[in-house]
């Protein structure tokens, strides 16, 4: 088999993989995303490493050994990342990542830089 086929179906992966990270909201589906995107980086290794492997006899087919690598650490990756989010949906009650980013911890309710001296109780009554 030719090179440009494995290299082009990684090209396509790893390019649904970038628009996935960049157009999605959801927490789970972006990981879901990186992983595709790391799937078509173990697709690149084993490619070259077999094309490399036809020109030269004594190989380490070292592009097999760092595809298992990226294997182990992705499912490292998708284990932490789902505990982290799993653990944000719980607390927060929702896995949207812009609706994430624009919270706080703790200051939810819009009142970040109000002294503590009653001037958020005067903000909601002239509110009401």
């Amino acid at each position: 088999m030719h090179l440009a086929y494995p290299a082009v179906l990684s090209a396509l992966l790893f390019c649904t993989g970038l628009y996935g990270v960049l157009a999605r909201r959801n927490a789970i589906l972006v990981l879901m995303s990186v992983e595709l995107m790391l799937n078509a980086v173990n697709l690149n290794l084993v490619a070259f490493d077999v094309w490399l492997s036809k020109t030269a006899r004594d190989t380490l087919h070292s592009g097999q050994a760092l595809t298992l690598f990226t294997i182990a650490i992705a499912a490292a990756e998708i284990g932490i990342g789902l505990a982290i989010v799993l653990a944000v949906h719980r607390s927060r009650g929702t896995s949207d990542i812009d609706r994430l980013r624009d919270t706080a911890e703790g200051h939810e309710d819009g009142t970040a830089g109000m002294p503590a001296d009653g001037a958020a109780d005067e903000k909601a009554e002239a509110t009401a």
